[in-house]
């Protein structure tokens, strides 16, 4: 045995190592097989860490690939990062003001030198984090978004969209970072509710005879107004649609419309219009041909002039005091100007949505701008297509219709951000605004010539490419297209898509219609989508509540000290700090222990259900680390019993439990292979849990003993099939368990396979266990299940009247049939070994039992007499002290769940604790009060 191997489990001390040697023997490439399996691997951010989500997708993904590689299939798990244009723009840029530069100073070329420096410098982290997690991705493949290929492919793919009439530049509202000065996509958008007010502003009528409230949360956009609108249906202002209003502050006039967009509940059932600063406006005014008029400058000022979209003659200059205001100043400004002029009528407190870009925070405007967009309805109608006639299976299958409900409503994409780093729209403008796209510049210059009918100066367009819309090629791009590569040809299409189903629209749904565009194809044939991450409590994780796990502090450790210093750093909301290290210093009071990746991963395995959520709670992966040790120490006692490899040659003789026990490895290789299958990952983990803990380590590596001992009358061979059986079911079942658990098992499994003459370099290139339940042998089965509910009986007698486990016990036998009293002959060294008898005999059925503790299997009383076993009076007077204990704590929890004061305002997860307590302490008394009347009858 190596050192390793005579110490207890140290995660630490193999992992590093075994992943290393995974890569040097180049485990994870490709393997000519009978079938290809390929799984794209989503691409993280290249700024990104790998956080608790990363972690459980990648594992889930993982086991899928271990397990297919060991079935002979050509596996392929194609990774890559992806360029993450705003995150990546926006950690080098500060870099460079830190350093006292400035982006606009340097030029575009001299920063993206910059960026580009960074990547090949930093851009690597979270693929090192990954292979902490013992991700098996043929690294040798490893792309990035914006690398020669994926560039290439991506002008490829943006020129034939604009040849057919697909992509096209457009005015339209989009949601628009005033920091960034960018637009964003609704992903990068997080709505939170937070306070905020309502104000109610008077609108007189044109004619003077009256007036209309318009109830609104943003009279800094009143500038640009274009119609109040109340309810078609609404009888309080019917007589009013047609008619038009003078627009506080400028004096506009502007029309009452009815729309059916208005509630009538809401304030007071008219609503301001404003078609250039709100997205459901925008659509109001489009069915009502309204004018779009802009107020904000790109970063959210107030313009000198409104900015006009319309037939209509409007030019109003925007009154001086508010010219250059920021949006938040010009409203105070606004409202003190209504106030002025008597037309704010009231102000209410009121709790809004408030939408923030989650990279800079800002309120997120939405604004009017020149963009490029996809034409996606006619890619959408194939893609649809593809899942309701099953080329492609969500699993599971309820998120069909989210895909549906989205695909028949999809609106066009937004694709261009005004950003520098990224893929730069292939687009160059004429003199005269003119639009050549090309695949270069040169294609561009000569398109142009022919237009003009001679050379004349180009300028591209600055704007790059929304970071999704290469991703939605990476199925195919990553492959080598628009070569058509022999990888293109085995690997497309994938076979399944693991992800969350926050981003089934913003990725999955466009891979699928950009996959059967350019390769007539599916790019995967199922996709699997898994819940979210939640804390213990079901609460998203963020770091502004400071709940959020580092998965590589699960896996190495981390102090208390250093814990609450990273959850306290770099907070949006500073204010928070306290809160946060007070919650971190109560719940990890010593900091988080060493669990290991095994451990990790087995939790995630555990708790992967087909369910919307995955609440993480760290018990688990503390108990899953003392299943790490227990699977550890039995593999050593198991090699401990063959010192010699000679003891496993010779004539075998395997007895009921060498045949049960592989029996039990039968049935659970076909529920992980079944489970494995249909991504029930979490049956899986179940399945190989309970054979290790219990069917293996419980009880068979205690069965092996009788039989294994010094002085034991069992055959040698009975002794070899024993031997045999302990280390070959042990090999097997690290294979089983080798995708869930991958360093543990290659480090066992390194040491077990040589013993059993058993080749090759790892176990991940292994074959991966199939069972034969022709090897199931009822008849064993039957037996040793007999002989485990025998020890169980009498071990529970045992506990329950507080006995030594060295003292040897009495038992009586009474009633059962024929097979009771032949097994109690042939297992006769296994019931007294492994239950401590001192003796076993039978009772007539006629006779009269002595005062005995009782327990039954089936007819088969087994009777544990006391009488010189226990003292009785020493054992009542030990009750009736327990009982007491627990009778003061009922009575104290009684009185604190009765106090309502204590119920209403303690959280419900701490009311919920406490019935749980009381519940636990109301089993147990009842459990006192069984064994009290046992030991009366004594």
């Amino acid at each position: 045995m190596t050192d390793h191997l005579d110490r207890p489990f140290a995660p630490a001390e193999i992992e590093a190592t075994c992943y290393q040697r995974w890569e040097e023997l180049g485990v994870f490439q490709p393997r000519p097989g009978a079938q290809p399996y390929c799984i794209m691997l989503p691409p993280p951010n290249v700024t990104g860490t790998l956080h608790m989500g990363h972690a459980f997708q990648d594992t889930l993904m993982d086991i899928l690939i271990r397990v297919h590689r060991m079935r002979g299939d050509e596996t392929l798990w194609q990774p890559g990062t992806d360029h993450a244009g705003i995150a990546t723009q926006m950690l080098v840029e500060r870099q460079i003001i830190r350093a006292g530069g400035d982006r606009h100073q340097m030029g575009r070329s001299a920063f993206l030198e910059k960026v580009w420096e960074w990547r090949h410098s930093s851009g690597g982290h979270i693929t090192r984090q990954m292979r902490r997690l013992g991700a098996s991705c043929d690294w040798t493949r490893e792309r990035f978004t914006l690398d020669s290929g994926l560039s290439q492919a991506v002008t490829e793919v943006f020129v034939q969209l604009h040849d057919e009439g697909l992509i096209y530049r457009g005015k339209r509202l989009v949601n628009w970072d005033p920091v960034l000065r960018t637009a964003v996509s609704d992903l990068e958008v997080l709505s939170e509710e937070e306070d905020g007010f309502l104000w109610h502003i008077r609108y007189p009528l044109s004619d003077g005879s009256g007036s209309l409230v318009v109830a609104t949360t943003r009279p800094e956009t009143l500038l640009g107004d274009a119609a109040v609108a109340v309810h078609p249906d609404d009888p309080r202002y019917a007589s009013l649609v047609g008619k038009t209003l003078r627009l506080p502050i400028i004096g506009r006039e502007i029309p009452i419309i009815a729309d059916d967009y208005v509630d009538p509940e809401f304030g007071s059932g008219c609503v301001k219009i404003t078609p250039a600063h709100d997205f459901n406006d925008y659509q109001v005014g489009q069915r009502h041909h309204l004018p779009l008029l802009n107020v904000f400058t790109p970063d959210a000022r107030i313009r000198d002039h409104l900015e006009v979209f319309a037939d209509a003659d409007i030019a109003e200059t925007i009154p001086e005091s508010l010219r250059g205001l920021d949006r938040y100043a010009a409203r105070k400004q606004i409202i003190a100007l209504l106030e002025t002029d008597g037309l704010l009528v009231k102000t209410d407190a009121h709790k809004l949505m408030v939408p923030r870009g989650d990279r800079s925070q800002a309120v997120i405007e939405p604004y009017l701008t020149d963009q490029w967009y996809v034409r996606v309805a006619p890619l959408a109608e194939p893609a649809i297509k593809a899942v309701e006639e099953g080329r492609i299976r969500f699993v599971p299958e309820n998120w069909n219709k989210t895909y549906f409900d989205w695909m028949h409503r999809i609106e066009d994409w937004c694709i261009s951000r005004q950003l520098w780093w990224g893929h730069q729209i292939p687009a160059w403008y004429g003199p005269d605004g003119k639009i050549f796209v090309a695949r270069h510049e040169d294609e561009a210059q000569s398109q142009a010539s022919r237009h003009y009918g001679m050379p004349v100066m180009l300028e591209r367009d600055p704007d790059v490419l929304d970071t999704w819309f290469s991703s939605a090629l990476w199925p195919f791009t990553t492959l080598g297209w628009p070569e058509k590569t022999p990888d293109l040809a085995r690997f497309y299409p994938g076979s399944v898509l693991v992800t969350g189903f926050d981003i089934i629209f913003f990725w999955v749904a466009r891979m699928i219609m950009m996959g059967l565009r350019f390769m007539d194809e599916v790019p995967f044939r199922e996709v699997y989508i898994h819940g979210l991450v939640r804390d213990a409590e079901g609460q998203k994780m963020s770091k502004s509540k400071g709940n959020v796990l580092d998965p590589i502090d699960l896996i190495d450790g981390i102090s208390l000290e250093n814990l609450v210093s990273k959850r306290t750093q770099g907070l949006m909301q500073p204010q928070m700090a306290a809160k946060i290290e007070k919650s971190t210093r109560k719940d990890f009071a010593g900091g988080i222990p060493a669990f290991g990746t095994d451990a990790l991963r087995f939790t995630f395995t555990a708790l992967a259900t087909q369910g919307r959520d995955i609440k993480f709670d760290l018990k688990r992966v503390e108990g899953n680390r003392n299943f790490c040790n227990k699977l550890w120490n039995a593999s050593r006692f198991a090699m401990m019993q063959v010192p010699e490899t000679e003891l496993l040659q010779g004539e075998q003789s395997l007895m009921a439990p060498e045949r049960w026990i592989i029996g039990r490895l039968q049935h659970c290789e076909a529920a992980v292979n079944s489970a494995i299958d249909q991504y029930r990952f979490a049956d899986a983990a179940h399945a190989l849990y309970q054979f290790f803990w219990n069917d293996y380590c419980d009880w068979y590596i205690e069965l092996c003993k009788p039989v294994l001992r010094a002085d034991s009358a069992f055959t040698a061979a009975q002794q070899c099939g024993t031997r045999n059986t302990l280390l070959r079911v042990l090999e097997a079942g690290l294979r089983l368990l080798h995708p869930v658990m991958p360093f543990i098992t290659e480090a066992l499994w390194q040491h077990i396979a040589p013993m059993l003459d058993k080749s090759g370099s790892s176990i991940a290139l292994a074959p991966y266990p199939v069972a034969d339940l022709q090897r199931v042998d009822p008849e064993a089965d039957a037996d040793t299940e007999w002989l485990i509910q025998v020890i169980r009986a009498v071990r529970s007698v045992r506990g329950e009247m507080d006995i030594p486990p060295g003292k040897l016990l009495p038992v009586l036998l009474q009633g059962g049939d024929a097979e009771d009293r032949r097994r109690t002959e042939d297992y006769h060294p296994w019931l007294f070994a492994m239950a401590r008898l001192g003796s076993l005999d039978w009772l007539a059925d006629s006779a009269e039992a002595p005062p005995a503790a009782l327990q039954l299997l089936g007819d088969l009383k087994i009777l544990v007499p006391l009488a010189g076993v226990i003292d009785v009076g020493a054992e009542q007077a030990r009750l009736g002290k327990e009982q007491q204990r627990l009778e003061a704590d009922r009575n104290k929890t009684l009185a604190k769940l009765g106090q309502e004061s204590f119920r209403s305002r303690a959280p419900a997860e701490v009311v919920a604790k406490e019935e749980d307590r009381l519940r636990e302490i109301e089993t147990a008394l009842q459990h006192l009060t069984e064994q009290a009347d046992r030991l009366k009858q004594l």
